[in-house]
């Protein structure tokens, strides 16, 4: 029998729809999105026969891919809520997505066999570990990388984990609660408005561009190796310091819940080797790039 559908969870999302992209270009594979739009949008869809796009929640995976399931190769798990301060004000929306849904996804693989590719995170990495117990969201997939690693001792489950760093590129999200910073940047920067920082805006973090991060996803799936590996950059920015390559009037929020001071880049977790994958866009001649296009406009 032959496996060839990819399922992408989140698959309309930004990482989502950049993987999907990337795997047209270098695979064969039939791709299944399940998306409940939340924060990915039809715009990310792609024209493509073989692409299906399935409107629904991750909580409801085995219904949604009852016929499909013995033809699939492995399922991508990015549908998940992925914000740190947002998890505070949308706190049952995250447990429903990270915990119901994602166990769900987790059950799916283990009782038909597919290898499961998890995007982790590396908020939930800092300080030794203990910055998981700083929101709702670090919490929730801290407690689902231990969920995984029992579902390996228990059942011999296949998976790779991918910690994600700060993710930017082309259609990440650049309004609204979900926006990442540097979709914030680039949109205020357009409007002509000052760029909001967190203060004290001295916190650091590692940015990867999307087209590095879903290299490495589709890297760790050939591979199959079974192995924990993060994708980041060599180089750290403090916020503040990114905000000023912008070139634009700053203006400073006050602190929020959840905030981390520094973005970690860890060689264990749950006693496991993490394998360190650099990517090699920079951020500043991203940014430098964005700023020449909009001024030659």
């Amino acid at each position: 029998m032959k496996k060839n559908i990819i399922i992408v969870t989140g698959g309309a999302g930004f990482v989502g729809s950049n993987l999907i992209k990337y795997f047209l270009k270098k695979t064969k594979f039939n791709i299944i999105s399940i998306d409940n739009y939340s924060s990915g949008i039809k715009k990310n869809q792609i024209k493509n026969k073989k692409i299906k796009y399935i409107k629904g929640e991750t909580k409801n995976i085995s219904n949604l891919l009852k016929k499909q399931k013995k033809f699939i190769n492995a399922v991508f798990h990015f549908g998940e809520f992925s914000r740190i301060y947002q998890s505070f004000l949308k706190f049952n929306q995250c447990i429903e997505s990270n915990s119901i849904g994602s166990h769900e996804v987790f059950n799916f693989c283990l009782k038909n066999k597919i290898k499961l590719i998890y995007s982790a995170t590396s908020a939930s990495l800092g300080n030794k570990g203990s910055d998981k117990d700083l929101s709702p969201y670090a919490f929730s997939k801290a407690k689902n990388l231990e969920l995984l690693e029992n579902l390996n001792k228990w059942f011999n489950m296949k998976f790779e984990i991918i910690y994600f760093y700060n993710v930017y590129g082309p259609n990440q999200i650049s309004k609204g609660s979900m926006a990442t910073v540097i979709g914030i940047f680039e949109n205020h920067f357009k409007k002509n408005l000052s760029l909001p920082v967190v203060k004290p805006g001295s916190q650091s973090r590692r940015f990867t561009h999307i087209d590095d991060t879903v290299r490495a996803c589709h890297f760790a799936w050939k591979k199959n190796k079974c192995r924990h590996y993060s994708i980041t950059n060599k180089k750290s920015y403090k916020i503040l310091e990114v905000a000023k390559m912008f070139k634009q009037k700053i203006k400073l929020l006050p602190p929020r819940k959840g905030e981390r001071f520094a973005s970690a880049l860890t060689t264990m977790n749950l006693s496991n080797k993490v394998y360190k994958i650099y990517g090699k866009i920079m951020l500043k001649d991203y940014i430098h790039e964005f700023i020449s296009s909009k001024k030659i406009k």
